[in-house]
């Protein structure tokens, strides 16, 4: 399963993210599980319990290696440098798995206290000006359209906060998405915002509420958000300390909050797959990008990347 956690700045998203993949790495037997860091701010490796100044690559500066890679010998994509972040995989494309040995996952993951992770790395000085935040994510969307992942494997990816990941289609790559919203009125429109976008997309969205202090917060998020209100995580000891950098155990976390990564599990694995959309969609985003930009820079048409009737799924890499 793919999963995104997405919010206002400051709800509290990142902290979410990493209290699931150390609920899932301590799950026994652990499932394959793979990290993604694509916020603007990358804060996921310190919050799952990373040292300070720990040296990661970045998925940003391996691109080139990840297009090659991932094109394999796919005839509708004429080189590695006619990818972009839309490029659909079609016959000839390597998938990738959420859990194994490959080129890319060996230059770009590292394991941090028990998690495979990898980051697309900072909006650094240097990108001031002259570059967008969206190439790099583009990396994790091309890793995302050619991902087959299958039951009992999870990819979870830490967005960039607000509304910003609508400007590609990598808002839909994921099989639930995860909002994480405080009791405000500014968190509440932004899963509104948020909602407005993704409806006409079939996104699967669950609100998560947090920084619930009492029932009058409950109430407040109950009466405008409804039926998608999964769960929720209450005030934490365990949640304080990890943004103070102490990062406790996962079975030190409130028997109530830990109750609540189990119902977003449970979610999760009850959904069933849908391919053919996710291929679908997948090519919908690609075609807008072609008729939009992609196409004038590469000099050619990159509709033409798209194989008709191909459909990725597990049973194609065993």
């Amino acid at each position: 399963m793919k999963i995104a956690f997405v919010g206002k700045g400051g709800s509290g998203k990142t902290t979410l993210a990493s209290l699931f993949l150390r609920h899932l790495a301590a799950e026994s037997p652990a499932p394959a599980l793979l990290a993604l860091d694509a916020d603007i701010n990358q804060h996921l490796a310190a919050a799952l319990g990373a040292p300070d100044g720990l040296p990661l690559p970045t998925l940003g500066a391996h691109l080139a290696l990840i297009k090659d890679y991932l094109r394999g010998d796919n005839p509708r994509v004429l080189s590695a440098a006619d990818m972009v972040k839309t490029t659909p995989p079609g016959r000839g494309s390597r998938l990738v798995r959420v859990d194994e040995d490959n080129p890319v996952y060996d230059a770009c993951v590292r394991v941090v206290e028990g998690v495979r992770l990898a980051v697309t790395g900072p909006f650094a000085e240097s990108d001031l000006g002259v570059a967008c935040y969206h190439s790099k994510v583009g990396a994790v969307e091309l890793l995302l359209n050619h991902m087959v992942d299958g039951p009992g494997e999870y990819c979870v990816v830490d967005m960039t906060a607000g509304a910003d990941s609508f400007a590609s289609g990598l808002f839909t790559r994921f099989d639930v998405t995860f909002l994480v919203c405080e009791p405000t009125v500014r968190s509440v429109g932004v899963y509104r915002q948020y909602l407005d976008y993704a409806r006409d997309f079939g996104v699967r969205v669950a609100v998560v509420g947090n920084k619930i202090s009492d029932d009058e917060d409950l109430a407040f998020l109950r009466e405008r958000v409804g039926d998608d209100l999964l769960t929720w995580v209450g005030r934490s000891a365990h949640v304080r300390a990890t943004e103070r950098g102490e990062v406790r155990p996962i079975d030190d976390l409130e028997p109530r909050n830990r109750d609540a990564l189990r119902a977003m599990r449970s979610l999760v694995d009850g959904v069933d797959k849908d391919w053919p959309r996710y291929q679908r969609q997948a090519v919908e985003f690609h075609l807008r990008n072609a008729a939009a930009w992609a196409s004038d820079r590469a000099g050619r048409d990159l509709a033409e990347q798209v194989d008709p009737d191909y459909v990725p799924g597990p049973v194609l890499i065993g």
